[in-house]
Parts: C-alpha cells; structure tokens; sequence
C-alpha cells in the first residue's frame, strides 16, 4: 500500500512541474516553501492536519520573501 502511495504521489509531483513553467521565480519559492512547511509541520506535529496546515502557510510566506524583489 506504501509504494501505490509513493507511485501515485510522485506520479502527482511530475505532472504539476508542467504548470510551474510560466510562473515567476517568487510564485516557485512560495510553492516550494508551501511544500516543504507542510511536510515539516505533518512531521514535526505527528501527522496531525493543523500541524500540516501550519507549517505550509508558514512555509509559503518564508518561500515568498526569500529572493523578493526591490522596489
């Protein structure tokens, strides 16, 4: 059952690098940032949906001032 998940995820993880392809560099660090948060904060949390929740908008407003533009 794992490795159907791991397939099927991997399987999701490669179709949606297509749609990243016309987004600009601060729209990727704030996916990327999305992700990883979220994957610590299920970690770091026990798996619980609030930890994951968190750690994903956590994660995206640090992806998105990471690189950010001047004005």
């Amino acid at each position: 059952m794992k490795k159907l998940a791991l397939t099927l995820t991997m399987a999701a993880a490669a179709m949606s690098l297509g749609a990243c392809s016309s987004m600009s560099t601060q729209d990727k660090n704030t996916a990327v940032g999305a992700g990883v948060g979220a994957v610590a904060g299920s970690v770091l949390s026990g798996g619980s949906a609030l930890g994951t929740v968190g750690g994903a908008a956590v994660g995206g407003v640090i992806g998105n001032q990471v690189n950010k533009p001047s004005r």
